[in-house]
Formats: C-alpha cells, structure tokens, sequence
C-alpha cells in the first residue's frame, strides 16, 4: 500500500504544487479521482473578490468545472457574465439547484473567492457543511484552513470526504533557502507583475503560456497564489501562506525542478499584489527567488484605488515600471492591459496611448489578438524561434 500511496501523491504534488501534505490512505483515492466541480461565489462571480472562481471558469486543467453558485446571477450562463462569451457552465443561486441539475453529485466543492479577509463566512459555513453532507470534496484557498475547523474536519470524516487546503503549507523543516540555483536554469524566466492585486496577472500569464506552447515555444507556468495552483499549474507554491525566510527559497525550487524536468525555453512566473503596494510583500519575493530575465506589467486604467484601500490611489505604469527596474536586473518588455470598466475604443485609445508614452508594446490579453501577446514576448527575445531563449533584449 506504501508504494501505492507514494506514486499518487506524487501525482497530487504534480497538481497542488510544493506545498501539498503527505496524503492518508483515508483521502489519497477521493483526491486523485475527483474530477467534477461546482464553485461556490456568492455575490462575487465576475468581481474582484471572486477571483478564483473567474478564473477556474476561464481555465482548468484538474476540474471540470460543471456549475458556479451566484445568486446575484442565477439562470446566466458564466461565460457571458464574466468575459461576454458564452462557455458550457451555467450560475446557479444554491447548491440545491446546481445539484439537482447535475445526474450525480460532482465529486468536488471549490470555495471561489478570495477575500480580504481570508476567512470562511457563517453562512459560507453552512454551505460547506451541506456540500461535505452530500459526499463532496472541499478545496479552499482561504488563510484560514477548513482541514484544522473541529467541526468541518468532523464533518468530513463522518462522510469520508477529503478537504484540499490550497494555501496550507507543508512543515518549515521541508522548505527551502534560496542557494542560487536559479541561476543554473537556461530557460528565459520572465514575471508577470502588476500594479494592484487581483488584476489579471494569473489570466495574461496563463494565455501567454498557451500561445508560446502553441507556436512550439515549451512553456511552464509556475504559480504562487491558490488559483493557478487549483487550475493545475505543475509547479508552483502560494507564496503568502510561507514565511518570509523561506518565500525565496521555496519559489526557486519550484522553478529549477520546472527547469530539470521539463527542460523548456520559457518560464513564466505568475505575480502576485504589486512591488508598490504597503500591504503585500510577495512581488518582492517573486523577483528576489526567480530572478527574471523580463518582466511583463498588468495595469488598469480604470481603477481608481487599490482593492480595499480606498485612500490609496494607483500607481503609473510608469512609476510601477521605475519602482521595479530599480529593484531588480529585470527589464519590463511590455504592458498589459486589464480592460475593467473601458468600452472597446477606450482600450484601443489606452494602448495607442501608453505604446506612446512608455515607448513599450501593450496590448489586452483578453480583448485583443493573442497575437499581440505574443510578439511582445518574440520581439524582444527574437532568438526564441531558434531554441535560444536568451539572446536578449
């Protein structure tokens, strides 16, 4: 049974990242066979806290994602809501209805937001409990994790469901220092930065990396927040669940086991919170631990604060731009742009105008040709086409 067990958990490590513990012979089969999903985001689907649940509708590589739960938008379907697009994942307004409209339980209950907070809702709790009450798995990136709630963890053993706690992370004495390995890695590292929280970091990333694979250019994405990891990423670790000693360290080993057994030509790194902003300090982290090459910034135009900090106004690209060249070797090759609140000719006069003024490609990863996204990376690394990623800007 040992060796069964060391082979699927090497299989959930490949899904959850680093930070994934040591499975039981109670969960190691409920985890690797769960497949189906509905994700809870009740008042928040296609809204800055519902970030999660965005974007495992946009891309999911370990759950088919079946139903979302959004009161605020019950009878709609997800991809119309969230992008204008419709997808095959219709909202609901209860768990009851996105149940009974499935022919058997989904295996899996995703909790899709990420508050500030960080914590878990009375009535969120009620709905967690009636889903483990219907035998359903529970994946959480919450701060606060449901697998060590009495009365959660009772719950879920009483149904002999497992409970897959994204942001829990695995004993100090198994993480890593940052030795200076990452620079043994060939691959072109570039970051994915931005200027706030929840801006689309994640979403550009993960486009770039399916354009890069698309034209024959092997890319991995290596996460550090808890929805890249629940979409798949192979590699990765959620950066703010680690103590600060060992951010570093912890990134740099998911990105050199990315670079010894995948041996690709690109690295992307997704970011996370922004280099300016007082309230996080993971971006530093990212740029310390992974060493890019380049660095690609997300900004919206069109937010007027950072999220939650009503008092703070956002920075400039250009500022953030300054601010992030100081701090690190990386140079930032473009800017990308997130498209909240723009019509379609304000997008294109924002990308005319900051190609201007930063003298830098931007685009919108979502709106605008994938095309785009892509040159911007090709451009200032031509020698890509050729298998040598870093030939330079």
């Amino acid at each position: 049974m040992k060796t069964e067990l060391q082979a699927i958990d090497t299989i959930r490590h490949t899904i959850e990242g680093a930070q994934a513990p040591p499975l039981t012979d109670n969960t190691a089969k409920q985890i690797t066979a769960a497949q189906t999903a509905i994700v809870y985001c009740e008042g928040n689907f296609a809204k800055i806290d519902g970030k999660t649940a965005n974007g495992l509708v946009r891309h999911s590589e370990v759950y088919k994602i079946v139903a979302i739960i959004d009161s605020n938008h019950s009878g709609r379907n997800s991809g119309m809501v969230l992008d204008g697009a419709a997808n095959s994942i219709p909202i609901f307004g209860s768990l009851n209805a996105a149940v009974a409209r499935e022919n058997i339980i989904p295996d899996t209950f995703i909790y899709g937001m990420a508050p500030s907070t960080g914590r878990l809702s009375t009535v969120d709790r009620g709905v967690v409990l009636e889903a483990i009450a219907r035998g359903m798995n529970i994946v959480s990136g919450l701060h606060e994790y449901l697998s060590d709630d009495e009365e959660i963890a009772q719950a879920a053993r009483e149904r002999q469901v497992a409970i897959r706690d994204i942001r829990k992370p695995k004993p100090s004495k198994d993480m890593r220092l940052f030795d200076g390995s990452v620079a043994n890695v060939h691959a072109l590292r570039i970051a994915v930065l931005g200027t706030d929280c929840a801006i689309g970091k994640r979403t550009t990333a993960t486009v770039l990396a399916r354009a890069l694979n698309e034209k024959g250019i092997k890319t991995v994405l290596v996460g550090t927040g808890q929805t890249g990891l629940m979409q798949g990423a192979k590699y990765g670790v959620t950066m703010d669940a680690v103590p600060p000693q060992f951010c570093c360290g912890e990134l740099e080993g998911a990105i050199v086991a990315a670079s010894d057994v995948e041996q690709p030509d690109v690295i992307l790194i997704e970011g996370q919170g922004a280099l300016s902003h007082p309230a996080f300090c993971t971006s530093a982290f990212i740029l310390r631990g992974s060493q890019p090459d380049a660095v690609i910034l997300q900004h919206a135009p069109k937010r007027a604060h950072r999220c939650d900090f009503p008092n703070m106004p956002m920075p400039t690209p250009a500022s953030e731009i300054a601010l992030i060249e100081a701090f690190s070797e990386a140079k930032v090759i473009g800017v990308t742009i997130n498209h909240e609140g723009m019509s379609d000719a304000e997008i294109t006069d924002m990308i005319a105008g900051q190609t201007e003024k930063l003298g830098l490609p931007v685009t919108d990863a979502l709106s605008r040709p994938v095309s785009h996204l892509l040159a911007m990376v090709v451009s200032a690394y031509p020698d890509l086409r050729q298998g040598t990623p870093k030939a330079a800007v």
